[in-house]
């Protein structure tokens, strides 16, 4: 019989042979269709690629018959008590024995029965993650809401290939198939739906070689969606946010810094004129609150960063590795010392000169809004000095030591 190959991952040019596949399904509540789910299986065609096959149901806290439904289907089942997508997932993952698992829900709405065709870019060595594709293949009338169909997974599935080039058409499907290896590289934690997310995004910073295969997606069967379409959209969202701090503090920082320093720069030395219109002071004040508005993000984007390294779910960023070589806490310290110092010296020339006018009409505002920004930018520039050395304490000391070690190997 054909046994399926894969070329290891890292390089090497060796081969290896898979032994067992394991079929991992999460259910809550699906009785009268996890059942039929399982019998669709094309548990023979693998076993003709010469694979074990093993199915492992993970009853995620059911309230009905779901668990003895999946047992006399012949499945494996354990159990998870904590709610959530990911949670069931985590637990499915952890008891696979499997060289190859491949996912899918319980509800009936994906190919099992073509599940030899869905894993062949790994058995032929051409991938480490297969995910479906809805968009590409086959959907039945009625299988997704139009509302999900149309505007809900085609726009995060934008943001997500935006934030993070990953090129999937899409980017929810649940049905996907990972090499052993592979699924071993990844740092998944997530317990709600947005685990689905985590795992594209893990993948794509691992450089794992992801193949999408177009799949049918049919009505579901069973009891009603667990799926809340606001609720679990936003923690998508709100889960790629949060793994993209470049796009969530440090893009829209700069652009704003940038913004306010040029309006304050501006009109500094007094008003203008566009058109028959002038403007005053009120667009140096706007450049002011922009300025600080956009360092603030400036600085939690890096700090972010800083701690996303530190702690490992991303890589080594250039960005905080030139900060971490160049500006260790002392250095923060003095940089923001010596903006803060300007910015108290050009406000206590501008006090002087109130004392010696007797404290009359202040004829200085323009200075005194900017030497004001300048002088709280370095006061932030310190405390955010501070906070990313107590974040990198000892752990970031771990962080590079591992590297080093890395290198050497």
């Amino acid at each position: 019989m054909e046994q399926g190959r894969e070329k290891e991952s890292g390089g090497g040019g060796g081969e290896r042979r898979f032994r067992k596949v394991s079929i991992v399904i999460p259910a809550l509540n699906e009785e009268g269709v996890v059942g039929r789910t399982i019998s669709q299986i094309d548990t023979e065609g693998l076993r003709r690629r010469g694979l074990e096959v093993e199915v492992i149901v993970v009853d995620n806290a059911s309230t009905d018959a779901t668990a003895e439904e999946a047992e006399r289907a012949g499945a494996r089942v354990v159990y998870e008590p904590r709610r959530g997508y990911g949670s069931a997932y985590l637990r499915g993952l952890r008891e696979a024995e499997g060289d190859i698992i491949v996912m899918g829900d319980a509800d009936g709405t994906y190919p099992f029965d073509r599940v030899v065709e869905f894993i062949e870019p790994i058995l032929s060595g051409r991938a480490d993650m297969v995910i479906g594709s809805r968009f590409r293949g086959r959907m039945e009338k009625g299988a997704m809401p139009a509302l999900h169909r149309y505007i809900g997974n085609p726009l995060l599935t934008f943001i997500g290939n935006l934030l993070f080039g990953t090129g999937i058409s899409d980017f929810h499907c649940g049905m996907r198939a990972i090499t052993r290896d592979a699924l071993n590289r990844l740092t998944l934690c997530t317990t709600g739906m947005e685990f689905a997310t985590e795992m594209l995004v893990e993948a794509g910073r691992k450089g794992l070689r992801i193949v999408e295969v177009p799949i049918e997606y049919r009505r579901r069967g069973g009891s009603k969606p667990k799926l809340s379409s606001f609720r679990d959209g936003w923690r998508h969202l709100r889960f790629m946010l949060m793994y993209s701090p470049n796009h969530l503090f440090i893009f829209p920082g700069s652009a704003a810094f940038t913004l306010g320093m040029l309006l304050m720069l501006v009109f500094l030395r007094g008003p203008v004129s566009v058109g028959e219109i002038t403007l005053d002071i009120h667009p140096m004040i706007l450049g002011s609150l922009l300025t600080l508005l956009g360092l603030n993000l400036l600085l939690a984007g890096i700090t972010a960063k800083n701690f996303a390294m530190v702690e490992g779910f991303i890589e080594e960023d250039r960005l905080i590795s030139f900060i971490q070589r160049h500006f260790r806490l002392e250095r923060g310290i003095i940089l923001g010392l010596a903006v803060a110092l300007a910015g108290f010296l050009m406000n206590l020339q501008i006090l002087v000169r109130w004392y010696a006018s007797g404290f009359g009409e202040l004829p200085t505002l323009r200075t005194a809004i900017f030497a004001a920004t300048v002088f709280i930018a370095g006061v932030q520039i310190i405390f955010s000095a501070w906070l990313m050395s107590i974040i990198g304490i000892e752990r970031g000391e771990r962080w590079r030591l591992c590297q080093v070690s890395r290198r050497g190997r």
